[in-house]
């Protein structure tokens, strides 16, 4: 995207993977979204190793120096290795060491963790699959669906899932189905929220005001790679201008029309 995302190359993010709840094709798309917030000192995946199913993130964890963590499922239905990453992510936080999080994972077991966390004045990123609960989403500071990343991520079934959990996923369903679809009530509503009294927005403030407005939203999710792009999709709507500064960078002011 554009200037609306806040680059702070300097921010130190921890890293921290449900290997349950993530696929390894992801992973080389999935860091680079993660740099553009940040250096990642810290780099771990969660799961238990004994099982296939984790077999495939060995060659990508041995290329991104990500640290396997080992959990074992002590016993059948629940998820041990949430419960290993929150716990990580507490001790992490409390060490002072980075000021920002990033929990890969589509499990709303872990809003929480985010809402704590930005509680203590941290950064914090949520990657997962378009069907994560809105809590965990709303949650985070800035959500990146993996639809986005253009690597399809295979739905996988839980042998045993909660059934509150299972009702949370068909709300979350809906509800994204219903967000995806009408981009424009958000955008007009950030215009407004950042109009000057020329009635005219700077952009990168109204991009910034979606992210607050709803942390999942991305142009990528309506078939745009930039901002300008998508605001373009509504001429009826819109009033996009274009200013041209000293050094070649093209500053975006928008308006609402009528």
């Amino acid at each position: 995207m554009e200037s609306e995302i806040t680059i702070n190359s300097n921010r130190r993010i921890a890293l921290l993977i449900d290997g349950d709840n993530a696929q390894p094709s992801l992973l080389d798309v999935l860091l680079t979204e993660v740099y553009k917030f940040g250096v990642v000192p810290i780099r771990r995946i969660y799961g238990d190793w004994t099982k296939s199913n984790m077999k495939g993130w060995k060659d990508a964890l041995q290329t991104h120096a990500i640290q396997p963590i080992q959990q074992f499922a002590y016993t059948k239905g629940k998820n041990a290795t949430d419960s290993a990453l929150i716990i990580d992510a507490m001790d992490i936080l409390a060490d002072g060491v980075v000021e920002g999080l990033c929990i890969v994972s589509s499990d709303s077991d872990y809003t929480r963790l985010a809402t704590r966390a930005r509680e203590k004045g941290f950064f914090v990123m949520g990657i997962g699959m378009r069907k994560t609960p809105s809590a965990f989403v709303n949650a985070c500071e800035t959500f990146i669906h993996t639809e986005n990343l253009g690597v399809a991520e295979p739905s996988k079934k839980p042998t045993q899932p909660r059934a509150d959990k299972a009702e949370d996923e068909k709300a979350s369903t809906a509800e994204s189905a219903s967000r995806t679809s009408k981009p424009l009530k958000l955008l007009l509503k950030a215009v407004q929220m950042t109009q000057q009294d020329d009635e005219w927005a700077f952009l990168g403030t109204v991009g910034a005001y979606l992210r607050q407005l709803d942390p999942g939203f991305d142009p990528r999710t309506y078939g745009e790679s930039q901002l300008s792009s998508l605001v373009r999709k509504f001429p009826k709507h819109f009033e996009v201008r274009e200013e041209k500064k000293r050094g070649g960078t093209t500053v975006i002011h928008v308006k609402i029309i009528g």
